[in-house]
């Protein structure tokens, strides 16, 4: 396959090491840099002309749907590949509306990413899975066999809870809690200070769009997350 170049805007360090250190020995993908927050990734995007636009959407600055709005106004032959935490229906209509043509979660990053890039440069729409069946779903004919979603089903689509993808640490907090573990305790296995482990929690909190733990662990269960 004819090799491309990749532009990266993500704001969070671990995640830029992650695609640094995934793209930096593959021979047929340029990687030309990676921007922190949205003014320097359209300054960068502008300059360095990228096949393709591997951005975050939320973003220091601003939101990065409005990059990739940009993006398809300036270069539309640049592809773009959201990855983000949010696979709510706003984020990804959005993005998609934008100009985006691949979606994935930041929790299914650990798959191939050279590969999702290559699929997305070869006329693929990489998307992560559970987004992939929500869209699915809302395209599906209606029970009485008519061409679209019905009207019940378009409005029981749009109650949805929101889809959200939990990092590595918050999903381990998140299990050790359900098991009955106190805060204190859960610090002491992660090997990582009560105040760490509080801030996983407030960001499960927040995704989960909760105020308690016991409602955490409910909301993890309903969405299968968690087996009692």
């Amino acid at each position: 396959m004819t090799s491309f170049s990749v532009l990266i805007v993500e704001d969070q360090a671990r995640f830029r090491e992650g695609f640094t250190h995934a793209l930096s020995s593959v021979p047929d993908i340029e990687l030309l840099g990676i921007a922190p927050d949205l003014p320097q990734g359209r300054r960068m995007f502008d300059q360095l002309l990228p096949d393709v636009l591997l951005v975050d959407l939320d973003l220091p600055g601003g939101s990065g749907i409005e990059l990739i709005r940009h993006a398809a106004q300036t270069r539309p032959q640049c592809e773009v590949m959201v990855i983000s935490v949010f696979g709510d229906e706003q984020h990804v209509v959005s993005s998609i509306e934008a100009g985006a043509t691949g979606y994935l979660l930041k929790d299914s990053l650990a798959l191939d990413l050279p590969g999702q890039l290559r699929s997305l440069r070869a006329g693929g729409s990489p998307i992560s899975p559970i987004i992939a069946r929500r869209l699915l779903t809302r395209l599906a004919p209606g029970a009485q066999g008519s061409s679209g979603p019905s009207p019940e089903a378009m409005a029981a689509a749009m109650a949805d809870e929101e889809v959200v993808a939990l990092s590595e640490q918050e999903s381990r907090v998140l299990h050790l809690a359900a098991k009955g573990f106190t805060f204190d305790e859960i610090a002491q296995f992660m090997q990582v200070s009560p105040h760490t482990v509080m801030t996983y929690v407030k960001r499960v909190y927040r995704k989960l769009h909760v105020r308690s733990k016991v409602e955490a662990i409910y909301e993890a269960r309903r969405l299968g997350w968690l087996r009692d």
